[in-house]
């Protein structure tokens, strides 16, 4: 919090983009650097996020808090909200893409301490394919493929291969039952390692069923585009291969004349808030600021029509 704060350094007159409402950590500690001049979008596309939010807003009872959109949608279509609400740039946008403990604790399948549905999808479950369709109708080729591209799993091949046959038997629809064959495919050290033996598993088959790489895509590239002059973005990663594209969107733009990176490497959490915090120990903070001027729009507030 205190890093992210600091490096986006936020004026009461800001326009923001809070991307990932989440807990709504972030989106209330933003809202609060704002006042009247200031405008505060929130995305998330879990509407129980977007509840969050709202409710953090009800408590501003502040004369002069900001005006705030909250809108329940995947950052992907960021310029699309941005449309819609008729806003033609921002000057601040924060990108948190790791996971919530609301969103693991909500059943659908994205932790693999219980069991569960085997869901893993974000917002509408009914608008994309679950972990479930993948696991028990990819072939064992496809599957070991995505496992590797997306967890960095050595063992995606032995996995894959342990899957198939589990679901030869019954079809895989828990996360207890995923689990239990990923297990019966690695070796038994693998099982006394440091993390657990499904974790890489697990987040490959998330990213896959959310399309989380081309959200991120997406998404940071349509923040960059509307980016008014002296903005600044900070996108907090959790996993490398995440950290990677977004380094190398930053070092496009950087290239491309729109900008400068606010650190040459990445921030990550002190020791004391990992103490606090232990899912802060994986946190990478990347900042990016525009010195490109006439790549938008003059930002002017008062030309805005709001909702």
């Amino acid at each position: 919090m205190d890093e992210v704060m600091d490096g986006l350094e936020i004026v009461p007159s800001d326009v923001v983009v809070d991307a990932t409402v989440g807990g709504a950590g972030h989106f209330k500690a933003i809202m609060c650097e704002l006042g009247a001049d200031g405008v505060l979008i929130g995305i998330d596309e879990d509407a129980a996020a977007i509840e969050r939010a709202r409710e953090s807003l009800a408590l501003d009872k502040r004369a002069e808090r900001p005006r705030v959109h909250l809108v329940t949608d995947n950052f992907r279509n960021l310029d699309r909200v941005l449309t819609r609400l008729e806003i033609p740039a921002i000057t601040k946008a924060l990108f948190d893409l790791g996971w919530s403990g609301y969103q693991l604790s909500d059943g659908r399948g994205f932790s693999f301490q219980g069991d569960e549905p085997l869901l893993m999808t974000y917002g509408n479950p009914e608008a994309r394919t679950t972990a479930a369709e993948l696991v028990n109708t990819l072939g064992e080729a496809e599957l070991a493929d995505l496992i590797y591209a997306f967890g960095e799993e050595r063992f995606a091949r032995r996995i894959a291969k342990a899957i198939v046959t589990a679901r030869k038997s019954k079809r895989i629809t828990s996360t207890a039952e995923l689990v239990s064959a990923i297990e019966a495919g690695v070796p038994a050290s693998y099982k006394k390692g440091r993390i657990h033996p499904a974790t890489k598993t697990f987040q490959a088959l998330r990213i896959a069923v959310n399309d989380e790489f081309g959200s991120v895509k997406h998404g940071l590239s349509a923040a960059l585009g509307n980016l008014a002059h002296g903005g600044r973005i900070a996108v907090i990663t959790f996993h490398s291969i995440e950290d990677r594209l977004v380094k190398s969107l930053f070092q496009d733009a950087v290239r491309a004349g729109k900008g400068v990176l606010v650190t040459k490497k990445v921030i990550t959490a002190s020791r004391e808030e990992i103490i606090r915090n232990p899912r802060a120990r994986s946190a990478k903070l990347r900042l990016f600021k525009s010195t490109l001027a006439a790549s938008v729009a003059e930002l002017s507030v008062d030309a805005i029509t709001y909702a």
